[in-house]
């Protein structure tokens, strides 16, 4: 008899990847997707509609589950709006508090919590963090998500994977931002591109996904799951830019001048009661220092990453064309 697994926030890029590796590997699956999202979902998965904070829903959604992934989120979002902070607060508090409780009262024997390095904060210069780091999150996703992860910890037996920046086909953010400036020749590169950034490969992450749901070592455990790098601005740019075949970026700019012209461009648009596509805390995003390192997971489940920048990159562009 099939295994049956619940990913939660599955119409989105992530998890629409993630149940196609689920019902490769045999699972039969079990999608909840929010009302109206646009579903990426294959006809073999079970589709269900509706909001992760109705306990009545994930009751019955958690029925006969054996393992869950929880990846439904309000996420990060550049410069939000006072009035979303609620809406942070009821889908990836109360949400994932929900979820947890019809985990519990289903008796699932796993529940995999997809949390964010962003928990950690910034890094100062040549710090790289790991799980044993101390919390510091420094805006409303990153908060909501600690608070999230206390939650499952305590609530039922769970795995919690703190992700890096995700890349891939499907992808949104700042990083489709660079690749389309790329693509126009457009000058990227912020003060010198020495900042670091951790990234992992959709398909990475999936990968490392089931197997903290497999593995006998992971429940209980928190893992920081990456490409088993951590990269500079520069290196991140290049490789776009050679999956490209496009020019490396020679010039840099400096960080105020970008800034200021993001923030005249933010405010003009603001004016005409349009959102800007660019502004001060995209900016502020690309060229802040994030490390964090993936070795436990490695380490203790043998988990491997296939892709490095080159190879996840060229994917990237290959299968978006």
């Amino acid at each position: 008899m099939k295994q049956i697994a619940l990913v939660t926030g599955a119409g989105g890029s992530i998890g629409s990847t993630l149940v196609h590796r689920l019902l490769e590997r045999g699972y039969a699956v079990r999608a909840l997707v929010r009302e109206g999202a646009p579903s990426l979902l294959s006809e073999n998965a079970e589709v269900i509609r509706g909001d992760i904070t109705d306990y009545r829903l994930m009751r019955d959604v958690a029925s006969g589950v054996d393992v869950a992934f929880h990846l439904a989120a309000k996420l990060h979002v550049n410069s939000p709006a006072p009035e979303l902070k609620g809406e942070y607060e009821r889908v990836n508090v109360e949400g994932t508090r929900t979820l947890a409780q019809a985990m519990n009262d289903a008796g699932a024997r796993r529940l995999v919590f997809f949390s964010t390095i962003n928990v950690y904060g910034a890094t100062r210069a040549g710090q790289i963090m790991d799980e044993t780091s101390p919390l510091n999150p420094d805006s409303w996703y990153a908060e909501t998500k600690a608070r999230a992860e206390e939650i499952v910890s305590l609530a039922t037996p769970s795995v919690i994977l703190r992700v890096a920046a995700v890349y891939g086909p499907n992808m949104k953010g700042n990083f489709p931002r660079l690749l389309h400036a790329l693509k126009k020749r457009r000058p990227v590169l912020v003060v010198d591109g020495s900042n670091r950034r951790t990234l992992v490969y959709i398909e990475d992450l999936c990968r490392a996904s089931i197997l903290a749901a497999e593995h006998p070592l992971a429940e209980g455990q928190t893992y920081n799951v990456t490409d088993g790098a951590v990269h500079t601005l520069r290196e991140i740019i290049n490789a776009m830019s050679d999956a490209l075949k496009r020019p490396r970026p020679k010039f840099s700019l400096p960080k105020s001048t970008v800034r200021f012209a993001a923030g005249m461009l933010e405010d003009c648009l603001r004016v005409l009661g349009k959102s800007s596509p660019v502004g001060r805390s995209t900016v502020d995003k690309l060229t802040e220092d994030v490390a964090a390192s993936g070795e436990k997971i490695q380490q203790q489940l043998g988990f491997q990453p296939q892709y490095d920048l080159q190879a996840g990159w060229r994917e990237t562009i290959s299968l978006a064309n």
